[in-house]
């Protein structure tokens, strides 16, 4: 195909090209899901109907899609790098709080003491704004700090550990401790974020209230489509060049090098992408259930990404996004109907998985299409 008429070819045939027939099919209907329908459904078909979408099942999804995309991430180091984080919550919650200091500031005078200071400083008798938060009222600056904090603390830290040969279960501990540490530190109340509150009580996003039925599809969709260009962008990079190398560190990490390979550079840059999109979910996150706080730095939390990751296939892409669909509408439905049992479930899971599905359910999947081919 020359390039003029490729200049002149609808975008998603190109994508489809890209990915395959099934992935283009696959990725054309969940764009028509979330770009179509769920708003049709949320906003034109009234309250009360049967096919009305309520603004909790579209609040749920939207979070289960903010969850998938941290499992992506996750995958891209873990899967493809051979790299397991248990501290990939960190860079998910520092996404949350950059963004939710933005939403903090767009209350403005209507907080509960009517102050151009966020309530909890007011609370706290702060009397100005501290030096860090200077810009936060500005929406294209929150976006650059969603993506710039938390791609400088992975690079730093990345380089270090990767430059000191870490890695293995002493990887992952490391990684727990660091994101254990940040939440300790954000659960003091000087540090200017809230203390074990956090930020809530959001009023607005770019002047438009955040509880209005057409702010939540938004948010909604623009969470669908930060996943599913993950996908795609991961997708080529996975089967580039740098794909293959980054597959060759994992299984063969000193092979590599003495080919020639200069495998921290390699390791840094898909540890310094995962974080971002780590970031960018829990910029996505926070509007959409308006709140934050330290918890989202538990290391259970990361712990459970892993677990999402596992469920789904790890190497395989769209494996985290159905592992972190069917262990988050489980937890959904466990933490109403059997909230006492749900860590249970979750360690039976995870060890059911390990045991028995080496491959998550994406291995089960091609599992029984091949014994029904053969």
């Amino acid at each position: 195909m020359t390039s003029a008429a490729l200049s002149r070819t609808p975008l998603l045939f190109r994508i489809s090209q890209a990915l395959g027939r099934r992935a283009g099919v696959a990725l054309g209907i969940a764009a028509f899901l979330a770009f179509v329908l769920v708003p049709l459904l949320h906003l034109v078909v009234p309250a009360g109907n049967v096919f009305h979408l309520s603004d909790y099942f579209v609040t749920l999804i939207g979070k289960i899609l903010c969850y998938a995309l941290v499992a992506v991430a996750v995958d891209l180091i873990w899967g493809y790098a051979g790299i397991l984080s248990l501290g990939h919550g960190l860079f998910f919650a520092l996404g949350g709080y950059v963004f939710g200091m933005y939403l903090m500031r767009g209350i403005g005078l209507d907080g509960s003491y009517h102050s151009p200071l966020p309530d909890f400083m007011v609370f706290l008798d702060w009397k100005e704004l501290p030096w860090f938060w200077h810009g936060s009222d500005s929406f294209i600056w929150a976006v650059v700090m969603v993506l710039l904090v938390p791609a400088l603390i992975a690079f730093i830290f990345g380089f270090f550990a990767f430059r000191s040969r870490i890695k293995g279960v002493y990887f992952s501990i490391i990684t727990q401790a660091l994101t254990f540490a940040a939440m300790l530190l954000f659960f003091r109340n000087e540090t200017g974020f809230g203390g074990n509150n956090g930020f809530t009580d959001f009023k607005r996003i770019l002047g438009y209230s955040i509880t209005a039925p057409e702010t939540r599809v938004t948010l909604f969709a623009l969470s669908a489509l930060a996943l599913m260009l993950t996908l795609v962008g991961a997708n080529y990079l996975m089967k580039s060049k740098f794909g293959r190398v980054l597959a060759a560190i994992r299984d063969a990490e000193s092979r590599v090098m003495f080919l020639g390979y200069n495998t921290l550079w390699y390791k840094l840059f898909v540890w310094t992408l995962s974080a971002m999109l780590c970031a960018i979910a829990g910029a996505l996150y926070v509007p959409q259930v308006g709140i934050i706080n330290p918890s989202e730095m538990s290391p259970a939390n990361s712990i459970e990404i892993a677990i999402w990751v596992a469920v789904g296939g790890r190497g395989t892409l769209i494996g985290p996004v159905i592992g972190a669909g069917i262990v988050n509408l489980a937890k959904s439905w466990f933490t109403v109907s059997f909230p006492q049992y749900w860590l249970f479930f979750l360690g039976t899971l995870f060890i059911v998985i390990t045991l028995y599905l080496p491959n998550g359910v994406v291995g089960l999947w091609n599992s029984l299409r091949a014994r029904m081919k053969s």
